[in-house]
């Protein structure tokens, strides 16, 4: 969704493959179209180069590192679970200039945190429990081609579903996103809106806030990547104040301080 391909993006060994003509005249009923087999050939080059690669960044690997492997099958201690946009053109990692083992990943259509994604709801609950990651990042970015469904006026069959997530953040924010004449900037805003409310889906967990009741953390954060400047920018998610604000409807401290554990507060000042 909203992925543009482009030659900086494909694999050095994959560059030299030349698409199939699929204008060459075809073959006699029974036999493999020669337009057939061209592709056929292709779609195996573009497979197999992505392996060539593999080598060659294996091979880079160790001439940084020459136990950059051990150390990669050993465990992983991220201190970050980074919840963002399936787009191709936005790797994780690298615009976040982290490594491998350094950032637990969960990506969808539009970095959404729908409170019924099983997928998404067990992602946290491991990255929290089990990990204990420290923050939580909810990235989207502008050129967002879900945000941009959305907004359109179409069936969109499967996705229906999925992109009303987004058409209710519209809703949420329709006052405020209606006094935006301009459409460009209408949409970058709904592309801000919504990180800002899948961050909030996020406090809303019973895991986080169990989490941050014991131990002081995570911290979730709303961010956004602009693919024009690759710059990242923090949208400031007030989350200790975000947290106060949903729990009128959304609290789960009761619940937590009738199980087992100490809140951070009073064991810091324990210690």
């Amino acid at each position: 969704m909203g992925c543009i391909s482009s030659k900086e993006s494909v694999p050095e060994a994959a560059r030299a493959i030349t698409l199939p003509n699929t204008s060459e005249p075809t073959a006699k009923d029974g036999d493999e179209k020669p337009a057939q087999k061209n592709l056929s050939r292709y779609l195996q080059q573009n497979h197999d180069a992505i392996f060539a690669s593999n080598r060659k960044w294996i091979e880079s690997r160790l001439e940084e590192d020459a136990t950059f492997f051990v150390k990669l099958s050993s465990s992983q201690h991220p201190d970050y679970l980074y919840i963002g946009c399936a787009d191709s053109r936005v790797p994780a990692n690298e615009i976040m200039g982290l490594d491998a083992g350094e950032v637990f990943i969960h990506r969808n259509i539009a970095n959404l945190v729908p409170n019924t994604d099983l997928n998404a709801m067990c992602v946290i609950e491991y990255a929290v429990t089990h990990l204990h990651v420290k923050h939580i990042i909810v990235c989207g970015h502008y050129n967002c081609g879900g945000v941009q469904a959305a907004l359109a006026s179409s069936d969109m069959g499967l996705l229906n579903p999925w992109l009303r997530n987004i058409r209710d953040v519209y809703r949420l924010h329709e006052s405020e996103l209606d006094k935006i004449k301009d459409e460009t900037q209408k949409y970058r805003r709904l592309v801000e809106l919504n990180i800002l409310e899948q961050a909030r889906n996020v406090i809303k967990t019973a895991t986080v806030q169990k989490s941050y009741y014991l131990n002081a953390y995570p911290i979730v954060h709303a961010w956004v990547f602009d693919l024009k400047d690759g710059v990242l920018r923090d949208l400031k998610l007030d989350f200790s104040g975000t947290l106060a604000s949903i729990k009128k409807i959304y609290n789960l401290e009761e619940e937590i301080k009738s199980a087992k554990g100490t809140p951070h507060s009073i064991s810091s000042a324990m210690t």
